[in-house]
């Protein structure tokens, strides 16, 4: 039976259901729990979402169960949130994306379960126009987060040399991701295979990293992925809850 609350965010009327499901089982925590995680959140995480179309990651019976990937802003959606029209190549189709540009978005879209946020590496009025180039890190057992930062610690040199400015966040998982900012009008034409250079780059100068996209390739390595500079891949938001154990947050650490 679904348990229906209607509460006011901002003006917006919400219809929040099935707040006392059990989302993440080892911790206890429920979609209310999520739906207060994000709207605490929301002064920091709102920026990064800001105009970005978003890939919504459903979990609707919890993190231990099936999940679902929906790009298509629901049909069901309010009338007042914000969508981003994309052409996919894939379904040859236009799909009209969530645009996340408010905490009622924010808490609408948690209120469907989409525990996690992923957005595209560009903004909704040049989606071929990626602001950053990423790169994640994935450590194959037994490597660890602590290679994958040894890792990012080169790749940050490497990157220097070309007069590229960098960033580590951490994915929330077991890896790390790395951003390079863009501050030109660059396509993916120009940053895929510049991402996939450089990963090659790296398996030469350090044995423990790989570039190879096969998974049998990764067993004690950092496996650089450089595939994610894509226009239609998107990568899990700075701030957004993961669908692990234990609920981690993907951060960018403090500098020094």
């Amino acid at each position: 039976m679904t348990t229906t609350t209607v509460v006011q965010v901002e003006g917006r009327d919400l219809k929040l259901s099935n707040l006392d499901k059990v989302l993440f089982p080892s911790v206890g925590l429920t979609k209310a729990g999520v739906i207060d995680y994000y709207s605490r959140i929301a002064p920091y995480i709102l920026p990064h979402l800001k105009d970005r179309p978003l890939t919504l990651k459903r979990y609707p019976q919890g993190v231990s169960e099936d999940f679902f990937y929906e790009k298509r802003c629901p049909s069901h959606r309010p009338s007042w949130m914000p969508t981003a029209r994309v052409y996919s190549e894939g379904n040859k189709d236009w799909l009209n994306y969530c645009l996340i540009d408010s905490l009622p978005a924010l808490i609408w879209v948690a209120n469907l379960a989409s525990i996690e946020m992923h957005t595209l590496l560009a903004r909704r009025d040049a989606v071929y126009q990626p602001t950053a180039m990423v790169f994640d890190l994935d450590p194959g057992s037994p490597a660890t987060v602590v290679d994958c930062a040894r890792v990012g610690l080169q790749l940050r040199q490497l990157l220097r040399e070309l007069m590229l400015d960098s960033y580590i966040k951490t994915s929330g998982g077991k890896g790390l991701h790395m951003y390079v900012p863009l501050n030109t009008s660059v396509t993916y034409d120009d940053t895929k295979p510049l991402a996939r250079a450089l990963a090659g780059l790296m398996e030469e100068r350090n044995p423990i990293v790989t570039s190879n996209m096969r998974k049998d390739a990764r067993t004690g390595k950092v496996f650089i992925d450089w595939s994610q500079n894509d226009v239609h891949k998107t990568t899990v938001c700075v701030y957004s809850m993961r669908a692990r154990e234990r609920a981690a947050i993907p951060v960018f650490p403090t500098r020094r």
